[in-house]
């Protein structure tokens, strides 16, 4: 699976992995306990590849903040989404320094911590950076 599957549900917590679109909707499993739900069109869904963060400059892709929190890490877990509200946004501007403080709330901070933590811990960031990586070398020749 790679984060071009992995979906945002509003209304629904955590990560969905796309399995099968249907003529209604399609199939999600999520990420978190592994249980397959049906997702009609009426649901408002992102996908994480679409998913940006705006900055005073112009706006950064979620997989370019995740590479961020990934490099501080080592590839290991970001802090907790639970943390206070002023260590929460101290953490995430040491990871994008120029982030749009008046744009980006901190529901939003919670949500980008969590998302990583989620697919850090299915080895998604490190499957992702493998295939960057690759695409890199292919350019490269």
């Amino acid at each position: 699976m790679s984060l071009e599957k992995v979906l945002a549900i509003s209304g629904k917590p955590g990560l969905y992995e796309l399995l099968v679109q249907t003529r209604t909707g399609f199939i999600a499993e999520s990420l978190a306990d592994g249980k397959k739900s049906t997702v009609g069109l009426r649901n408002n869904v992102s996908l994480l590849s679409e998913i940006s963060i705006y900055t005073y400059n112009d706006e950064v892709k979620l997989f370019d903040v995740f590479k961020n929190i990934a490099t501080k890490e080592n590839n290991g877990e970001a802090i907790s989404h639970k943390e206070d509200n002023p260590t929460l946004v101290a953490y995430f501007r040491e990871v994008l320094p120029e982030f749009d403080e008046e744009r980006v709330y901190v529901s939003d901070i919670k949500k980008v911590l969590n998302w990583y933590n989620i697919v850090q811990k299915r080895g998604l960031i490190a499957e992702a950076f493998t295939a960057e990586a690759a695409a890199t070398e292919t350019e490269a020749k």
